[in-house]
């Protein structure tokens, strides 16, 4: 009996029947990763998919600024001109081609994790968008930044690990760089990864004003510790608390509607297991 769970378990997180690469990436980019939050114009209605990926949000922090790049595949102001080895170099290093780093804001450390098949996923979708000829502005670094290792990243997955329910919930929790956002930082814009993961705390303001992190570790007074996992799950895909209120972006709720309810399921199933952090 338990081999048959654990191979009924394996084929339910394997990738889809039939599903190209080309599918895989399109998932990940447009709803577990959510590379539309930064990487996509925003207007007053939302985001303007109609220049999806072609450069967006702009973060102007004490220790930087920087817009959100163009990631289409238009040779002048996009990554037309990377090699696929370029491209899936810079998702886990964030250093571009020409040598220069990104910014600590895009969550390349998280990347670390991501599997060989995700990394071709991602590059093959990146390369059959459309090409949109849209220039960034130049970033600008204010301060030297410290690298960050953040809990548990730093390795690159096998798709074999992923078919333990926790493992993969781990996984996407990181690709999905939530505990980006849900822990606090310390002096110089550094994550306090180590006392404080998954605390809260952080502050960001936007179109939609100010919104706080909140935190999402077990404790039950002031983490997800009471919840019960439907409440989790309304919470990430509906943006509505336990207590019915309406929470505030930038966390990416229509996108993680789309999530695959077995994704949810391990995601959910992993937050559980986050140490508690008042």
């Amino acid at each position: 009996m338990r081999a048959a769970v654990s191979i009924a378990l394996a084929l339910l997180m394997a990738p889809a029947m039939g599903e190209t690469l080309t599918e895989r990436g399109a998932y990940l980019v447009g709803s577990v990763m959510v590379c539309h939050n930064c990487h996509t114009p925003r207007g007053p209605q939302g985001l303007d998919l109609s220049h999806a990926l072609s450069g967006g949000q702009t973060f102007d922090e004490p220790a930087f600024k920087v817009t959100g790049s163009n990631i289409t595949p238009d040779k002048d102001t996009g990554v037309g001109n990377w090699t696929d080895a370029e491209l899936k170099r810079f998702l886990v290093s964030g250093i571009k081609p020409n040598g220069t780093k990104a910014a600590p804001i895009m969550p390349t450390e998280f990347y670390t994790v991501l599997t060989a098949r995700d990394l071709d996923a991602l590059a093959a979708y990146l390369r059959s968008v459309p090409p949109v000829r849209h220039e960034t502005p130049a970033p600008e670094y204010r301060i030297a930044l410290k690298p960050e290792v953040p809990t548990y990243a730093g390795r690159q997955a096998s798709e074999a690990e992923l078919s333990d329910k926790l493992a993969r919930g781990r996984y996407l929790l990181t690709i999905a760089h939530c505990l980006e956002c849900h822990t606090p930082e310390g002096p110089s814009a550094v994550h306090d990864f180590t006392a404080a993961s998954g605390k809260g705390g952080r502050t960001f303001r936007g179109p939609w004003g100010e919104s706080v992190s909140p935190n999402i570790t077990a404790d039950p007074a002031t983490g997800l510790g009471n919840w019960s996992d439907d409440e989790i799950k309304r919470a990430i895909t509906q943006g509505i608390a336990r207590d019915g209120r309406k929470l505030k972006p930038p966390m990416a709720y229509a996108a993680y509607a789309s999530m695959t309810p077995q994704d949810l399921d391990a995601i959910v199933a992993f937050v559980r297991t986050l140490p508690p952090k008042k």
